[in-house]
This record gives structure tokens, C-alpha cells and sequence, in this order.
């Protein structure tokens, strides 16, 4: 007699015990939801059900008929895709802003696909100070040990979701780009923190504060240090000496003691003044307030950048915000900060670049003497030195080339210097810009093309196809 072939929950994972032998009960007639649960009841039963559990099991599985129980067939593609079928407004493509992760791959990762016990059927809850009880500490479980005599945000017993976005955010211009914020602060902290209570205005010395930024002062999770002040601190406030930058405050403002904030910096940091005065590429944006780019306060980072070191510079470059939205942007530009390529203050080469050609500052992460050390490992680091074969390089993630035409002979790797034109013997300038983008591009390798087929961007200049040394002069 056959068999019905009855779900699991996940797709793919093999179905242990009693549900992977035979089935016991013979499906005879009409199927549906109800039938299934008739002995699948624990799937409708919890705190949180899957609204669409009511439309029956087969509103998102295939029963086909079959011997043996083993896996789940969907009646979508992928489990990603047959969540968007009704959670349209998730879909990534979609989402203005910055995606998180695990939403632009698998909802799997956090939702139970049938019920939970807990809200929005996340496997775990949101709340609570571990990675074993905490769904989001699950990933984001770096830096939330207190340390001893430290401070710890009560916030996280509420729920993650109480100050953040699970699926997507908002302005790439703002903070709330980087973290997936629900408002910017000091909105976002207002909602709980009341302006009027005494003894808030107690410990900030009866400052204004309704605008100020209250992240530059304190770490929003947790702290070495009591009120959750942040790690770095501008010595001033410290140190508490307040009165080295600021006379008592007037009519509910803020007041310096030079006439504005820069001359107000440059009492301490000459050194900084006279190389903005002096570069040999300026950068317009020193030329303003200091403040503008750095909070006098606080701050995440040694330059106490605000309000992040990347948000920093899209306030003003606001047409590189966009490439943030890309699915590969570049971790020095939308995570590390956009100084790990530039100088901010001004510097003698082009673009303000750290380094005097793109070359030279590409392979000081992607070179053998990689630094931050951290990179050394990088699938790039030994691409551009020696003689290898191309299906140990780079482009064995192209096929193509090592595989279906048979040109994994031992070669060199891509040139990233002057080329000579084997037809016309001119050289032609090529440096990592000719390929890559350096901030942010539709698919891996940050392509300067958007082209489908790896092969076709390669004969942009490769014009002949398999003839390697048949390029186009400038075809990039």
C-alpha cells in the first residue's frame, strides 16, 4: 500500500525515530491541515502560533505520496522564499536602509517556522544577559560581560526589540543606520528616561540635555565603568573639569569659554589645527566646527567620532550612503569607519588616501604583510605574489576560466600594475580600481560591473575570450 509523506519542521533535516519509518496511518481521501494534526497536534500548541496554521499545513507543505518519512517538502523553493510569499514587506530588495543579516538569508535562524513559546514564534526570547537565553546574544555576544564594578543596562531585561529593528532600519545617514535603532537618540532614550525626573538633572549638573546625544556619554548595553559611561572619554569630562571648555550655562544654553567650538579645540589640539591648515589636499569638512564630526564628550571610538565613524562621514557624503545598501559593502567603509582608507583631517595624497596609490593601500589588508593582522588569512592575501594556478587563485570563483575550458596551467596571477598590449606594445595603466569597486558592489569581488556572468566582465577587455593576451585598450 502507499504511503503519505508527512512533514518535519525544517527543510532538509532528516526526520529521527517512529516519523522516519513507515507511516503508521494511511492517508485515504481527502487531506488537509486538520488531518495531519490529528496526530502533529504540538505543532499548533504555544504561546505563539503561526497565523498561517490556520489555513492548514498545506498552505506551506507537499504531501506527496511516498514509503518513508525522511524529509520536508515545501511548496516553495526555499524556506526563504515561501516566507516572503506572505511577508512581502521583509524582503530585503525591498527594505530602504540596512538589513540585518540573518533577515536577508534565513528566517529560519530566529523564527520557529510553527510555534514557539515565545512572541513573533522566536525560538528564543530577547531578553536576559546570556548567549543561552537571549536569542540576539546568540550572535551579538561580544563586550555585554560587566565587568566587576562596572554597570549593566536594564533595558536587556526588556527585550532587544525594545530600542531595536530586527529586520531592517532606516536613514543610512544616521546612527540608526549602523545599530537598527527604533528612533535616534536622545528620542529613543526620552521614551523611558523623563527630562523632569530630579535626579537626572542632578547628575548632569542641570545641563540642557533634552538635544544632547546622550550614546556620546554612556554605552547603551553595559559598562567597566557605574552610570554606563562609554569607554573612551574626552579627558575634560573625565576628569570632571568641566571648566576648562565651559562657563556656566545661560539661559538654559550651552556656553564656551572661546568664542566658538573650534577655537575651543585648538587650545589642546595645535597639533591637529596645523595639519589641517597645512595639507596638501584639504578636506572641506575640516574646515567647519570640530565638533561637527566629534562629540567633545564621548564617544565608541579613540576619536570619539559622532555618531559613529561611519555615520560621520555619510552626514556630509551622503551619495556614498547608498552603496551602503549594497549586498557586499566593504568593511573598512560601512563598518570600520571610512578613516581606515582616508586621512580626515587632510593629507598630500588623491582622495585623501592613507597611502600614495590604491595599490599600496588595498594591500596593506590584502597583501602578505597584511595589517590588522586579522586579515592575513584573507582569501586575497598571496593572490597578487608568485606564480600559482588559477584554480588556487581568486578565480576559482570563476569556473569558467580553470574548468570548462581547461586553463588551469601554471600562470601568473591578475596583474595589478602596468600592462603591456600584446598587439599594439602600449602599456595600459591597471591598478585594483580597474576591477573593483573600493566601497560597495552588487556582487562579491565588488565588480566595477554588473554584469550576471563572471566571464563577461572579463571580456570587457579580454575581448577574444579564451585568448587571454587578446585585451581591449581600456576596456574597463
Amino acid at each position: 500500500m502507499k504511503r503519505a509523506l508527512i512533514f518535519s519542521l525544517l527543510i532538509g533535516l532528516t526526520v529521527s525515530g517512529a516519523r522516519a519509518a513507515k507511516h503508521a496511518v494511511p492517508l485515504n481521501g481527502k487531506t488537509d491541515g486538520a488531518t495531519c494534526l490529528e496526530c502533529h497536534a504540538d505543532e499548533a500548541k504555544g504561546k505563539s502560533v503561526h497565523s498561517a496554521m490556520a489555513s492548514g499545513c498545506l498552505s506551506c507543505h507537499e504531501v506527496r505520496v511516498t514509503r518513508d518519512i525522511t524529509r520536508v517538502k515545501l511548496t516553495a523553493a526555499t524556506p526563504q522564499s515561501l516566507c516572503l510569499s506572505c511577508h512581502a514587506d521583509k524582503k530585503a530588495s525591498d527594505i530602504k536602509g540596512k538589513v540585518h543579516s540573518p533577515a536577508a538569508r534565513q528566517c529560519l535562524e530566529c523564527h520557529d517556522p510553527h510555534k514557539s513559546a515565545n512572541k513573533d514564534q522566536l525560538l528564543k526570547p530577547t531578553s536576559g544577559a546570556t548567549k543561552q537565553e537571549n536569542l540576539c546574544l546568540s550572535c551579538h555576544n561580544e563586550g555585554l560581560d560587566v565587568p566587576k564594578g562596572g554597570s549593566r543596562h536594564p533595558a536587556l531585561d526588556m527585550g532587544c526589540e525594545t530600542c531595536h529593528v530586527p529586520h531592517k532600519t532606516g536613514d543610512p545617514t544616521k546612527r540608526e543606520f549602523a545599530y537598527h535603532l527604533t528612533k535616534d537618540a536622545p528620542a529613543l532614550c526620552l521614551d523611558c528616561h523623563d527630562l523632569k525626573d530630579e535626579a537626572l538633572l542632578k547628575a548632569h549638573q542641570n545641563q540642557p540635555i533634552a538635544k544632547a546625544d546622550c550614546l556620546a556619554c554612556h554605552d547603551p548595553h553595559q559598562s567597566a565603568a557605574p552610570m554606563l559611561m562609554q569607554k573612551f572619554l574626552h579627558p575634560p569630562f573625565a576628569d570632571k573639569t568641566c571648566d576648562v571648555c565651559h562657563a556656566p550655562a545661560k539661559d538654559g544654553k550651552v556656553v564656551l569659554t572661546q568664542a566658538n567650538a573650534k577655537s575651543q579645540c585648538v587650545m589642546c589640539h595645535e597639533d591637529e589645527a596645523k595639519k589641517i591648515e597645512t595639507a596638501k589636499v584639504q578636506h572641506p569638512g575640516a574646515q567647519g566646527d570640530c565638533t561637527d564630526c566629534h562629540n567633545p564628550h564621548g564617544g565608541k571610538t579613540p576619536g570619539l567620532l559622532q555618531p559613529d565613524p561611519v555615520a560621520a562621514c555619510l552626514n556630509c557624503h551622503s551619495d556614498q550612503a547608498e552603496q551602503g545598501k549594497e549586498a557586499h559593502a566593504h568593511k573598512p567603509a560601512f563598518e570600520w569607519g571610512c578613516a581606515a582608507c582616508h586621512e580626515p583631517h587632510g593629507g598630500a595624497n588623491t582622495h585623501l588616501l592613507r597611502a600614495n596609490n590604491a595599490n599600496s593601500l588595498c594591500l596593506e589588508c590584502h597583501g602578505p604583510d597584511a595589517r590588522p593582522e586579522k586579515l592575513s588569512g584573507t582569501q586575497m592575501v598571496t593572490i597578487f605574489n608568485g606564480e600559482v594556478k588559477l584554480p588556487e587563485a581568486y578565480f576559482r570563483n570563476v569556473p569558467i576560466l580553470p574548468l570548462q575550458y581547461g586553463l588551469g596551467h601554471p600562470t601568473k596571477a591578475h596583474p595589478v600594475s602596468d600592462v603591456m598590449n600584446p598587439k599594439t606594445k602600449t602599456p595600459i595603466a591597471m591598478n585594483c580600481l580597474s576591477c573593483h569597486q573600493p566601497h560597495a558592489g552588487t556582487k562579491q569581488g565588488m565588480l566595477v560591473k554588473n554584469q550576471k556572468d563572471d566571464m563577461n566582465f572579463c571580456n570587457s577587455c579580454h575581448i577574444n575570450g579564451l585568448n587571454l593576451l587578446d585585451v581591449r585598450v581600456g576596456g574597463n
